[in-house]
Order: C-alpha cells, then structure tokens, then sequence
C-alpha cells in the first residue's frame, strides 16, 4: 500500500504537486458557482427588479471587470506570500458577496456586490493565483495539470447551472445565491490549507535576460501587450454564447430548464477539451494549441446563427464547448516560456484581466445588441469578427515561432 503524498514534498512533478492541482481544481469549480448564478438568474431578477437584460447584463459585466483587475492583486501577492492568503480571502468574499446579493432591492446593489466582493476579491483568487502557481511545480507535465486547474471554471459550469435553476424555481435566486456563498465558504477555505507549501523557483540568469530582451522577435512589453488583444479577441466572442444561450433558448420557445442544460453541455464538453487538450499542448507546444482553438471556435459559433431546434442547440453547444477548452490555458503555458518565470504571476494577470475584460464587453454587448435588434443573430456575427483577431494574432506569433503548424 503507498503512503499518502507528504506535503513537505516541494520538488518539481512530485505526487503532492498533484494533489496541490486537484485541490485548485475543485477550488475552482466550487468558486465559479457565483459566476454561474447570475447567468442563470438573468431572466428572473430582471423581471423581479424591474431592470432589462442588458441591465443584469452590465452586472455580469462588473463582475468580469472586478475578476480581472483583482487578478493582477492576487497574482502579485500570491507569487511573494504564496497561495493560502488569497486563496482564504477569495473564499470568505465570495460567501459575504453571494450574501449580500441576495439581500438586494435594487440593481445597482448587485451590481456593487458582484463587481466588489464576488469578482475583485472573491473569483479573482481563485484563477491568476491557482494558475501561476502550478505553472511552479511541473516541467514535464505542466500543460496537463494547467489543463486540470483551469477546467474547473467548465467543471462549474457543467453542475452548477442545473443546480441553480432548480434552486431558483423551488425557493427564488435570493435564496438560492445565498445558499451558493455558504457552499463556497464551506469548500474553498478548508482546501485553501492544502496549499500552504511553497516551491523554490528555478532560477537561470541567462535565460531570464534572454527573455528580457525578446520573445518571439518581439520586445517583453510588445508581446505581452499582443497576448492581451488576443486575450481581449477570443473572449467577447466566447461571452456571447456563455452568457447568453439560457436566454437565447427560452427566446426560441424551449423552456428556461433546457437552456441550463445547453450551458451545463457547453461546459461539459468544455471541460473534456479541456483535459484533452492539455495532453495536446504538452505534445505540440502552446502556440499551436492557441490556433487550433481559436480556429474551432469561430467555425462553432457560426453554427448557433442558422438553427433553432432542441437538439440542433445541444449539438451546437457540445461543438463550442470541445472547440475552445485549449484557448486560456495555452496562455499560460505561453507566458510561462516566453517571460522569466519569476514573472508569471502578474504577466498572467494582465492576461487573464484581458480575457475577463472580454468576457464582460462580450456578454454586456450581446445584451445590449439583443434589446437593439430583438435576435442574438447580429451578436453572434459580431463575436466572430472579434475571434478572428484572436486568430490573427495567434497565427503570427506561429510564424515567427517558426514551428510548423503540423508536425
């Protein structure tokens, strides 16, 4: 029988770095649930408070705002006192902001409540901090177990929109967003403390200086400002159908419970991709998996326009979910070649701020352009005009990687 992994094990690929990956994995997915219940519940407080979707809409939009920005904090403050502070500070947040917003009798409260506690501090310690820090404890693996944390953002997409649509029937979204805060409080704080062991960082002067100086042909503040746009690119084209396949559905005539279901196949699927893709990267690099991604990802969004049958949207969702589960993971594997690794931290959360920041002007404008037109058409056009500057930009950095895009 093996023993248990030891905790003061710090090297590189060791058993507890794995545990160290299914802790931040389930961190994760339990922490992304306040993501998920306003996405659910979009329908439902607009019609109880009296506001328009792209109103709750700009809620969502806060929260990414909030997320994105915190990570930069987070990222700077785990890489000099390590995970377990932040990790406890997002758990606590999470439950007061989820509290809070249940308690709210006018948008602005949510909005406040989403974007300062739930996004700023509360999701924002639970992807910049947990990704860079894996990053540290694997070298031959490090796609696959980035793969793993980062999955658990579709692992919590996969449970939690069923579990909160039956929430909201049965006791209201009040409740039910105050039930979600217990649970993030209850989960998140007692795996917190399985990653209070810290790794020595690698240290090579002359590859830090190396890439000091140029990356891919690029200087450090060039290639990092292009991971942004990129960033920035893929996820207001990924907004749109996340944020906005409950409601399209239910516009379509199928009931509010199949729209959940739609989004919990979006991430399911996302989530094998996810896996699968990180087997993928640690094979064929960070670069290509960027491309093929983006490129599935375009091609699968196109699909939502021309069809509105039951099953053609499960089959739809399932297609968009397995496209682009490789796209944000393959910027940390990136990031991590490219930049001194003692820079992971707050060059990631730039990055992640970027995604986040598109993830929120994605969603809000697929609202806005909904309320414009009365159809998700024109905004589904929209989110593939912005992919393919993701694309762009990824097929450069491609060429002047001079890596074969087969090989």
């Amino acid at each position: 029988m093996s023993a248990a992994p030891d905790p003061r094990d710090t090297r590189i690929d060791s058993a507890y770095a794995w545990v160290r990956v299914f802790a931040s994995l389930a961190i994760m997915a339990v922490g992304f649930g306040g993501l998920y219940s306003i996405i659910v519940a979009l329908k439902p407080v607009a019609a109880d408070l009296g506001a328009t979707r792209g109103g709750v809409s700009f809620a969502y939009a806060v929260l990414f705002v909030g997320f994105g920005f915190g990570g930069i904090l987070m990222g700077w403050w785990s890489d000099r006192v390590g995970i377990i502070w932040p990790a406890l500070t997002g758990s606590i947040a999470m439950a007061s902001g989820l509290f809070l917003a249940g308690q709210a009798t006018a948008l602005w409260q949510i909005v406040l409540a989403f974007g300062v506690l739930v996004g700023f501090l509360g999701m924002s310690t639970i992807m910049v901090p947990l990704v860079a820090n894996i990053t540290h404890w694997f070298d031959r693996r490090r796609g696959i177990a980035i793969s793993v944390v980062i999955s658990g953002s579709y692992l919590a997409g996969t449970m939690w929109p069923p579990i909160v649509q039956i929430g909201i029937d049965e006791i209201g979204w009040r409740e039910t967003w105050t039930r979600v805060g217990i649970a993030c409080l209850l989960v998140m704080a007692p795996l917190s403390l399985l990653l209070r062991p810290r790794i020595r960082l690698p240290h090579d002067a002359a590859q830090d200086g190396l890439r000091r100086r140029r990356a891919l042909g690029f200087t450090p503040p060039a290639m990092q400002s292009l991971l942004c746009m990129a960033a920035l690119g893929c996820c207001i084209a990924m907004a749109t159908p996340q944020a906005h396949i409950v409601a399209h559905a239910t516009d379509l005539g199928h009931p509010a419970a199949r729209g959940a279901e739609m989004l919990s196949i979006v991430f399911f699927s996302g989530l094998v991709s996810r896996i699968l893709y990180g087997w993928v990267s640690d094979r064929i690099g960070g670069l290509r998996t960027l491309v093929f991604g983006s490129l599935g990802q375009a091609v699968t969004i196109a699909c939502f326009i021309p069809i509105d049958g039951l099953v053609e949207l499960y089959v739809a969702c399932a297609l968009f979910g397995l496209s682009q589960g490789g796209i944000v993971p393959s910027y940390a594997l990136i990031v991590r070649r490219y930049f001194s690794a003692g820079e992971v931290g707050w060059r990631l959360g730039w990055i992640m701020l970027f995604t986040m920041l598109g993830m929120a002007f994605g969603g809000w404008l697929a609202g806005l352009i909904f309320d414009l037109t009365g159809t998700y058409t024109t905004a589904f056009a929209v989110a593939i005009v912005f992919n393919v500057l993701n694309l762009l930009i990824a097929g450069l950095f491609l060429l002047r990687s001079r890596i074969p895009v087969f090989a």
